[in-house]
C-alpha cells in the first residue's frame, strides 16, 4: 500500500466534543478496532486506531482540542479530572441507539507532552468465536477438544500479548459450556459475559489478585476453571495443585512457542512431576491479517512446485499451486486484508513428553519430541495458511519471529 492509499483522516473538529468523541469510539468499534489512542504531542492530539493489529491515524486534533476530549472522556469513565501526573484506569459505557453497548477500558499515562490515553473497545453484544472458526487444522481442532474435554488436566494457551489466546480461551469456555459443569473463572478485566459461568475480576486496589480469588474459586466446588494469566508463583503452583485434584484449568501464560510453556511455568517455581502429572496440552498462537478475497493478486508456482512440500499432506487437490499477495481496494481500506485468523501450535502432552517434563528437560527437547510425534510447528502452520491463500508470506514474517520459522537441523 502506498502513501497515497493511506485513509482520509477524520475531521470531528467542528462537532460539539461530545458528539465528537462519540463519534471516534463509534468508528474504531464499527471497523472491529480492539483500540483508540489519543495521543500528546507537541502541537496536537493524534488520535489513533488499532485494526488488525496495526496502527492507523484517523485524526489529528488541535492541542487545546485535543486535551478537552481527554478530560471529557475521564470524567465519562468516573477518573479524576485535576490528576495528570499519575496513571490511572477507568471503565465507560458508551451506550448508543439502536446498537450494542461499547465497554470501554480506559487508561491513561503522563508524558513529556502531556497525557497519552488507551481505551480497550469490548462488545458487549459481539459475537464469540467458535473453536472451529479460530484457524486450527481438523487435527489441531480435535486435539484441544480431546484436551478440554479431560475429566481434569492443566491446558495453558501461549502467546504474547494481542496474539488472541483470550478468543480462544472464550472458544474453550463456550464449547464446555452446556449446562452439566460449573463453570467458574478469574479475569483481568471480564472482557465478555457469558451466561451460566461464574465470573470474577481481580481487584489490585484491595489485593485481590490471581492467586487471593483462585484459593476462593477453589471452594466453589467447580468442575471448570479459567484462570485469565498465570502471573506469579503462588497462582501456578495453585493451578496444577487444582488439575491435579480433579478440575479442569484453562490458563494463559507467556511464552514464544508451545514446549515453551513448560519453562514459564518451571520458572515460576512449580515442580517439575506435579507439572508433568497435571498438565494435558498447550497451545501457543500468533493472529495474522487474511488476504481480501476481493482484490489478492496470485502468482503462479509451476516453477517452483516444491515450494509447499513440506505441508502438502494437509492441503486440499487444488491449493498450494500459486502465491497470494495483497494489493488494496476500496473494500478492504486499500489495506490489501480484510480480517484475522489464527495460526497455531498445538502441543499434547504425550507419554513420552510428560516424561521429559518430569525429567526437567529443556524446552529444546520437549519441542523436538512433539515435532517427532506429528506436531504441527509454527512454521508449517505459518506455510499451510500462506499455501491456501488465507494470507501472504509479508504477513506470516511480519508477526512470527524469523526463529520460529526456519528449518531446524
Amino acid at each position: 500500500m502506498s502513501e497515497t492509499d493511506q485513509p482520509q483522516l477524520m475531521d470531528v473538529s467542528r462537532l460539539p466534543v461530545e458528539r465528537a468523541v462519540a463519534k471516534l469510539i463509534e468508528y474504531a468499534s464499527s471497523i472491529g478496532a480492539s483500540d483508540l489512542f489519543l495521543v500528546s504531542n507537541e502541537d496536537d492530539v493524534t488520535v489513533q486506531v488499532r485494526h488488525l493489529g496495526l496502527i492507523q491515524t484517523v485524526s489529528v486534533l488541535p492541542l487545546e482540542l485535543g486535551r478537552r476530549y481527554l478530560s471529557h472522556i475521564r470524567a465519562s469513565a468516573g477518573m479524576d479530572v485535576s490528576e495528570r501526573r499519575r496513571p490511572q484506569d477507568g471503565r465507560w459505557l458508551l451506550r448508543q441507539e439502536d446498537a450494542p453497548t461499547i465497554d470501554l477500558r480506559i487508561n491513561t499515562i503522563p508524558t513529556i507532552h502531556g497525557e497519552d490515553m488507551a481505551l480497550r473497545i469490548l462488545i458487549r453484544e459481539s459475537q464469540l468465536l467458535k473453536l472451529q472458526n479460530l484457524g486450527l487444522t481438523r487435527e489441531q481442532l480435535s486435539q484441544l477438544l480431546a484436551m478440554i474435554e479431560s475429566p481434569s488436566g492443566l491446558i495453558l494457551m501461549t502467546g504474547p500479548t494481542g496474539s488472541g489466546k483470550s478468543a480462544t480461551l472464550y472458544a474453550c469456555l463456550q464449547h464446555l459450556n452446556d449446562g452439566k459443569r460449573k463453570i467458574n473463572t478469574i479475569e483481568d478485566p471480564i472482557e465478555f459475559t457469558l451466561p451460566g459461568l461464574r465470573q470474577s475480576q481481580i481487584n489490585p486496589a484491595i489485593d485481590l489478585g490471581f492467586a487471593e480469588l483462585l484459593n476462593s474459586v477453589l471452594r466453589q466446588s467447580p468442575d471448570v476453571i479459567m484462570i485469565g494469566e498465570i502471573r506469579d508463583p503462588v497462582t501456578a503452583e495453585t493451578a496444577v495443585r487444582a488439575a491435579n485434584s480433579g478440575h479442569v484449568v484453562l490458563a494463559t501464560i507467556h511464552a514464544p512457542v508451545a514446549a515453551g510453556g513448560v519453562q514459564s511455568m518451571r520458572a515460576l517455581g512449580t515442580h517439575p512431576h506435579f507439572l508433568a502429572t497435571s498438565l494435558r496440552g498447550i497451545v501457543s498462537q500468533r493472529l495474522v491479517r487474511t488476504l481480501c478475497p476481493k482484490c489478492k493478486v496470485s502468482f503462479d508456482l509451476s516453477q517452483a512446485p516444491h515450494t509447499f512440500d513440506d505441508v502438502r499432506p494437509w492441503l486440499g487437490p487444488d491449493e498450494g499451486k500459486a502465491l497470494f499477495a495483497a494489493r488494496g481496494c476500496e473494500l478492504c481500506n486499500m489495506t490489501g486484508y480484510a480480517a484475522r485468523t489464527g495460526i497455531f501450535e498445538v502441543m499434547t502432552v504425550s507419554r513420552a513428553i510428560r516424561q521429559l517434563i518430569a525429567e526437567g528437560r529443556p524446552t529444546r527437547e520437549i519441542r523436538a519430541k512433539a515435532s517427532e510425534e506429528k506436531m504441527l510447528e509454527f512454521r508449517q502452520a505459518a506455510l499451510l495458511k500462506v499455501a491456501q491463500g488465507l494470507t501472504s508470506t509479508e504477513e506470516v514474517f511480519r508477526v512470527i519471529p524469523s526463529e520460529h520459522l526456519a528449518m531446524e537441523d
